[in-house]
């Protein structure tokens, strides 16, 4: 099926996001299995899973659409030289995904490509779940402090 132009563009965008979120996400769960924060390794590796899964359906859809996926792009990393700065970097990067994909639903809404359109609304449910989840380490942070919340994440 022939996709629009402007839809393919916009995969083909959400793509490179998600692609460099896969790096940044994975350089940070290393990290953090380097330094023995175990269960932080693990949740961040799993995020980083899931911008796989992500980027693995924004593919499909573009080969459906008859567009040429690209997958040389990346954009700018953000790495964290602590955990601290590994949530804020990856905050961030989830900011973003979410205003990207709200946009990106009006748009394929707008150009009447409802099936693009929920494959969006899907993504962005697990871009929020996965700033619910950032949003959540910080505040235990806030409340335990950093060594008692780093302590924590010691255990797998």
């Amino acid at each position: 099926m022939k996709g629009n132009a402007k839809v393919i563009a916009t995969l083909n965008a959400l793509l490179a996001d998600e692609l460099t979120a896969i790096s940044e996400y994975m350089v940070h769960s290393e990290m953090c299995a380097n330094w023995g924060f175990e269960r932080l390794h693990k949740a961040t590796e799993k995020r980083a899973i899931d911008e796989m899964k992500h980027a693995e359906k924004l593919i499909g859809r573009i080969l459906f659409l008859e567009g040429t996926p690209v997958v040389s792009r990346l954009n700018k990393m953000n790495i964290g030289a602590d955990v601290p700065a590994q949530l804020s970097d990856d905050h961030e990067a989830e900011a973003g995904a979410i205003k990207a994909y709200n946009s990106a639903i009006a748009q394929a809404a707008e150009l009447g490509d409802n099936g693009t359109r929920e494959l969006f609304e899907h993504i962005l449910k697990d871009e929020e779940d996965h700033i619910d989840w950032l949003e959540a380490q910080v505040d235990q942070i806030k409340q335990m402090d950093l060594q008692a919340f780093l302590a924590e994440q010691l255990r797998a």
